[in-house]
């Protein structure tokens, strides 16, 4: 095994995650086995209870993990599932630290910050570095959040380097990813705040074997140079990392300047394959290049922050409708609208018309609930394209009830625990587990299985993207089939979940006989039915998942249901 440690110097939100995700694509390609691990130097436990205005969005994996969403580029990037251990928190090392304790495996000594939680840290890189049968990754890249001089990175630093004291120099590279500011009044790249950043790194005893220089264009030599003037950095390992189109194109613009060589090269590692890039190369030409257009409305929230607007909040939906478009040769470009609008403008509605397409995304409470509500009917009754997730498929069984099946009071009790039409609702387990005050990780989450129904559109796309075969396979492996629930036939999928409330089994035979069809369930072992799906036959495209489907989309694999959405919208377009 060999790590590859990334960490950002100047500012935050550097792009780490995406320079990370790169690298361990670049050395995929070249035929080695690699996994990402990303550390949060914050007491909370996992992501679950952050606001993702404050945070961003929190990303679920297939086993059950609220985590940071910089997991999700690595899964985009990589193509495959990443286990929740692979996100680490202060919290949750100094949590295991204290239950250890307290257990009494520490008896006769005294617990200190130095030696055991660094010591802990190591443990958990070297866990992630383990595969499902025990053998270990070519290479495990591990990105430390933050910044360089952050008081919370220390232990995680000293960890590092006591890694590479350990493992020998030739197995461990540290990779700074660093910001390099062009000031307007003075119209020159400025190198100083990196040489700050690699001087505080060489305090912790770390000297960089790498710069990415992230800047608004590429850097030049003289840059470069002076750098390595200054911080002892080879200007031949002084990478540029300018901002680009799209994040798909930084590992090909790496490529360019023989990163992935000189990594290997540094670490006497020689390349198994030679790498493939051609079907990457192609879908991000669509992206940059694409014949077709169109524009989808987000109706959410999560956006706002002040003087500012976090698309972050929803970054799996904006990435999963890019892989879409890529595969249809289409720009998806999405504009994002506070739902709250149409509750203080209903005739503010009408703008909907604009678009080829209406997203309502996941989320939670009542603010702006309204206002998705009359999006959805808007999109219903003037058949334009729809998707609804998890929070938006329980609205369009809101709106469908209220409207067709004339429950006039139709509600969520999320929402309003007082309807006599409780259409959605919390199932039990979550009744208990609320009563008790648990509210981290304790939703139903991870990944679930769902059978579809036979000739619907939504079984129809499983099939024709070919995610049905691949689900199939994956569910075979699986050794722990707690989470599967009972299997019937054999048009099963796997999506991942994050919620607690579901569509009430009452009103389930008055919303089909309506009209309203549930193309797909999950049934669990007591044999109670979830609806995990829900579309109307007699509609361009209307589909609504209790899952989130944007968490297992990849440039090279698109999520079916976004597919077939972004496909819905470029035959509808005006």
């Amino acid at each position: 095994m060999k790590i590859i440690v990334v960490v950002g110097g100047v500012i935050s939100g550097v792009g780490k995650g995406i320079a990370t995700a790169s690298i361990a694509k670049i050395l995929q390609q070249s035929g080695f086995s690699t996994t990402a691990v990303k550390i949060d130097p914050y007491i909370n436990v996992d992501a679950g209870t952050l606001r993702p205005t404050e945070h961003g969005e929190v990303w679920v994996t297939d086993d059950g993990g609220e985590i940071d969403q910089d997991l999700g580029n690595y899964e985009r990037f990589l193509g495959y599932d990443i286990p929740k251990r692979n996100n680490m928190t202060t919290g949750q090392i100094y949590k295991e630290l204290i239950d250890r304790e307290r257990r009494g495996e520490f008896l006769g000594r005294t617990v200190e910050v130095i030696p055991e939680v660094p010591n802990e840290i190591k443990r958990r890189i070297r866990e992630a570095s383990k595969k499902a049968d025990g053998s270990e990754y070519d290479f495990v890249l591990v990105e430390v959040g933050g910044t360089i001089g952050d008081y919370q990175n220390m232990p995680y630093l000293f960890a590092t380097k006591s890694l590479e004291l350990e493992m020998g120099w030739e197995n461990v590279v540290h990779i700074l990813v660093s910001y390099l500011p062009v000031p307007e009044s003075i119209g020159e790249m400025k190198t100083k705040p990196t040489q700050q950043a690699i001087y505080m790194l060489n305090e912790m005893g770390i000297f960089p074997d790498f710069v990415l220089c992230r800047a608004n264009k590429p850097v030049d030599e003289p840059r470069k140079r002076k750098i390595q003037q200054n911080a002892n950095v080879s200007a031949d390992h002084i990478i540029s990392a300018p901002d680009i189109k799209t994040i798909y194109r930084v590992p090909l613009n790496f490529e360019s300047e023989g990163l992935g060589q000189k990594i290997l090269h540094r670490m006497r590692v020689q390349p198994k394959k030679t790498p493939e890039w051609t079907n990457w190369k192609s879908l991000v030409e669509k992206i940059e290049n694409p014949a077709h257009e169109i524009k989808v409305a987000m109706v959410g929230k999560y956006i706002d922050i002040g003087d500012f607007s976090l698309t972050d909040s929803y970054i799996s939906v904006n990435e999963a409708l890019k892989h879409a478009g890529a595969h249809n040769n289409a720009s998806v470009k999405i504009e994002w609208i506070d739902s709250k609008q149409f509750e203080k403008d209903p005739a503010s509605l009408e703008n909907l018309s604009n678009y080829s397409g209406i997203i309502v995304p996941g989320g939670f409470g009542s603010s702006g609930v309204e206002g998705k509500i009359a999006a959805i009917r808007y999109a219903r009754e003037k058949k334009i394209p729809f998707l609804g997730l998890c929070y938006g498929l329980q609205l369009a069984v809101v709106e469908y009830a209220r409207n067709v099946c004339n429950l006039n009071d139709a509600n969520s009790t999320e929402i309003n625990g007082q309807t006599k039409s409780p259409v959605i609702d919390i199932i039990i387990t979550q009744k208990e587990i609320l009563e008790k005050g648990q509210y981290g990780g304790t939703m139903r989450l991870g990944a679930y299985s769902a059978m579809l129904k036979e000739k619907t559109k939504v079984l129809e796309l499983y099939k024709r993207t070919g995610r049905m075969d691949k689900d199939r396979t994956k569910l075979k492996l699986i050794k722990d089939n707690s989470r599967l629930g009972i299997l019937r036939g054999s048009n099963v999928i796997l999506e991942r979940h994050r919620h607690r409330f579901e569509v009430n089994p009452r009103f389930i035979d008055a919303l089909e006989r309506s009209g309203f069809v549930f193309s797909g369930h999950h049934e669990r072992d007591d044999g109670t039915k979830l609806m995990e799906f829900g579309e109307l036959p007699n509609h361009p495209f209307f589909i609504g998942t209790q899952a989130h489907p944007e968490f297992k989309s990849s440039l090279e694999d698109p999520s079916p249901l976004f597919f077939g959405f972004v496909e819905a919208c470029m035959k509808g377009r005006k």
